[in-house]
């Protein structure tokens, strides 16, 4: 993993989330962080009676989730924007503002806890990891999402991929940060929990298929509703924007059907126990 400074790549971060239009996120990104949701609250055992956080929740796909099979649920994000989104989607959740690398609760407060693709947006994913261990009660639950490495998580893959095939780098003003895919090496993913104290880690993959129904609708959408891709794109000069485009429909050309396009998305899912 390349050097890089934390402080600057959470400052680029979080600019870009707290004002990026939850729905431009909804329209493609949410229809698959979505679908994780369900994997994510059975690995933590939601139900009737749990008291579950769901952090980094954005437009609150698990927070709503979770309140539909009767957990008593607190959602938490530091964007007011999202969760504006979250709450006109489920106005019974109680949503509130915070930072996930300094939860405003109490030690041993939550029996579950979630956290649905947040790690690869810090510059110290370890800091959110352990307060998630700290709210927990013991026995408590948590889980926690990343994306897997772009050669099983195609929808992802064919973007990047198509940036390294035509020669493109970073802008130089987008700060360097951790690698998207770190977690998805299921080792490093297991040290990260049991860094934070927590036992009984296991590692699983969640693997479904996007449909599309052209390839504008990934490219835009990941353009649209992201904050790092973004920049790597429009931050090049057209004709390298067009070499990669065209690199991209290369890509993607064997993932199509007869009505669209069905791109596999993989998911690495953690979970593991308070002691």
């Amino acid at each position: 993993m390349s050097e890089y400074d934390p402080t600057a790549f959470d400052a680029f971060e979080e600019a870009g989330w707290t004002t990026k239009e939850a729905a431009a996120y909804d329209s493609l990104a949410g229809r698959v962080t979505a679908r994780v949701a369900e994997p994510l609250l059975e690995a933590v055992g939601a139900g009737p009676g749990t008291r579950l956080l769901d952090v980094a929740t954005g437009p609150g796909y698990v927070a709503a989730r979770a309140a539909e099979r009767g957990a008593e649920v607190v959602g938490l994000d530091f964007s007011e924007t999202m969760l504006a989104f979250a709450r006109s989607r489920a106005p019974d959740v109680d949503f509130v503002q915070g930072d996930a690398t300094a939860l405003p609760f109490e030690d041993a407060t939550f029996d579950a806890v979630t956290v649905a693709f947040l790690l690869l947006h810090l510059g110290t994913p370890e800091r959110a990891v352990g307060e998630a261990a700290r709210v927990l009660r013991p026995g408590g639950r948590a889980a926690f999402s990343v994306w897997d490495v772009p050669a099983r998580g195609r929808w992802i893959g064919v973007f990047f991929d198509a940036f390294t095939a035509a020669g493109a780098q970073p802008p130089a003003g987008v700060p360097a940060g951790p690698s998207f895919f770190r977690f998805a090496d299921e080792a490093h993913f297991t040290d990260l929990l049991e860094g934070a104290g927590l036992a009984d880690v296991a590692v699983s993959t969640v693997e479904f298929d996007l449909h599309l129904e052209d390839g504008d609708e990934l490219w835009d959408g990941l353009i649209e509703g992201s904050v790092r891709v973004r920049p790597l794109i429009l931050g090049q000069s057209d004709e390298l924007q067009r070499q990669i485009r065209v690199r991209y429909d290369a890509l993607l050309e064997p993932y199509r059907g007869e009505q669209g396009f069905d791109v596999p998305v993989s998911v690495k899912l953690a979970a593991g126990t308070k002691a």
